[in-house]
């Protein structure tokens, strides 16, 4: 009987937190996902321009942003951003801090490969293009960036599923994403294994649809390059 007892209370627990859980996931870690990784995404096809534009200080300005960015956990970066800088009177809400945090680290790590993309097309793609008079810009534009784009798209889809699950960080901060809405019914239901394997099933729900997506993609761009 007390079995039964513990069985129900599990499945209302699960029931009653799934659509709380979810919203907090479409009305927090989803936007903060795209906003960050849009944004990540500029700075680091800006770093990566810097590291190859052949100019010294703003390549070695790219090193050292990329070095410190990946060489520190992000929880950390998180934690200077929205605990630390109030300390030097610099006070951000954790929402922004959130955002800024993912923007700087999605764009250390995703300015190496949008660099190799680049660095991977042939010499003579370049050359072609100075034949029949573009610029560098316009190269860079019209020949070389279409086709390091296809180059980057699976590894660039891999960093934006990882960026999901990684938003789960910004509960330290006190956005009230997915996971902690997870944190805050646990705390009043004293049930954390199943809570968290329940927020650990929905973050699985939104990878595997991210997943097919990138498949699907990958394809397309495929079909693409064999016609």
């Amino acid at each position: 009987m007390i079995a039964d007892e513990r069985l129900q209370r599990i499945i209302d627990i699960i029931l009653s937190s799934f659509l709380p859980m979810l919203k907090a996931g479409v009305a927090f870690t989803v936007p903060l996902t795209l906003i960050s990784f849009v944004l990540g995404l500029i700075l680091a096809l800006l770093t990566a321009m810097a590291r190859i534009s052949g100019i010294k200080v703003l390549d070695a300005v790219a090193r050292f942003y990329v070095w410190i960015i990946r060489g520190t956990p992000l929880l950390v970066q998180l934690f200077i951003i929205f605990y630390g800088l109030p300390s030097i009177g610099i006070t951000i809400g954790p929402l922004p801090s959130a955002i800024i945090g993912f923007t700087i680290s999605v764009g250390a790590y995703n300015s190496e490969v949008i660099r190799a993309a680049i660095l991977s097309i042939p010499k003579g793609q370049w050359e072609a293009a100075y034949s029949i008079g573009m610029s560098y810009r316009q190269a860079l534009r019209r020949i070389v960036l279409p086709q390091a784009t296809r180059v980057s798209i699976p590894p660039l889809s891999n960093s934006f599923i990882s960026l999901v699950k990684d938003t789960s960080l910004a509960a330290t901060i006190t956005v009230t994403e997915m996971f902690r809405v997870a944190q805050q019914i646990t705390a009043t239901t004293y049930e954390p294994l199943v809570l968290y394997c329940e927020a650990a099933f929905i973050y699985l729900m939104f990878s595997t649809v991210l997943s097919y997506a990138q498949g699907r993609m990958e394809k397309r761009l495929d079909r693409y390059v064999a016609s």
